[in-house]
């Protein structure tokens, strides 16, 4: 994925639960001192990273995209969610991207790794984030005039997942807003999922339609809203829940 600084409106939402997350990190973007923002452009693949336990290491290629030299670091994170969903992140020594930091020249682009330094799980998932952030203050003026420094950063998950590791997701629906359900699914097994759709139906008919990308971890629930374009009638209906890798789990309810 290519980030650039046209992205900068979505950076101001960090989308942790998505395949990615955009950050913006502004040394006195609050200040209301009318000056040009200095940052960088750059891409990262793959933009989620899949190992196995006998995976030591996997390639990630960084591409600086831009025309001036860019400085980048890495931080590592253990990535879990509470039963409520919320997301925590803990700085974590279980990884490491060799070189850390490295300094790109522009349109260059490098290969480096990303290793695993404790054993792998036999029974569960082992889920991180690895963050790749630009140091603007590392790198050399572009031009004369005064900038502001704003560091950019993309945030992508990693899984090493063991072969008996699997999702179990169960969902419910309860009345919503206006013509919308809220639909609960929780996830009690050992490996990550992510919803990308959940469909409504009667029949054929398609009744209300979640769109989104977001991610159940082991232990965790997450509130997803299906909206409809008009009042939802009563009976019996199915909920289809759609992942990540393409397979659908259906689930019988009855709206009120």
């Amino acid at each position: 994925m290519k980030l650039t600084p046209n992205m900068l409106n979505l950076a101001l939402a960090p989308i942790l639960r998505g395949p990615i997350a955009i950050i913006l990190l502004a040394s006195g973007i609050l200040s209301g001192a009318p000056m040009p923002a200095q940052a960088g452009v750059f891409s990262v693949t793959p933009v989620r990273i899949y190992m196995t336990p006998r995976d030591r290491a996997v390639a990630v290629t960084i591409t600086n995209e831009g025309d001036a030299e860019v400085v980048l670091q890495a931080d590592l994170n253990a990535w879990s969610q509470k039963p409520d969903g919320t997301d925590e992140q803990v700085p974590t020594e279980d990884l490491i991207l060799s070189p850390p930091i490295l300094k790109l020249a522009p349109n260059a682009r490098q290969v480096v790794r990303l290793a695993l330094l404790k054993p792998a799980d036999a029974s569960r998932q082992l889920i991180y984030r690895m963050i790749i952030r630009e140091v603007p203050e590392a790198a050399p003026a572009r031009d004369k005039t005064m900038q502001m420094p704003i560091a950019l950063a993309l945030s992508m998950p990693v899984f090493i997942t063991p072969p008996p590791a699997k999702r179990e997701i169960n969902c419910q629906a309860a009345p919503g807003a206006a013509q919308a359900l809220n639909v609960t699914c929780t996830n009690s097994g050992t490996a990550y999922a992510q919803v990308r759709e959940i469909l409504v139906k009667r029949g054929t008919q398609t009744l209300a339609k979640f769109e989104g990308g977001t991610y159940i971890l082991p232990g965790a629930r997450q509130i997803m809203s299906a909206k409809g374009e008009q009042a939802l009638s009563p009976g019996p209906a199915q909920l289809n829940v759609g992942f990540d890798d393409g397979r659908v789990q259906t689930f019988d309810l009855t709206l009120p």
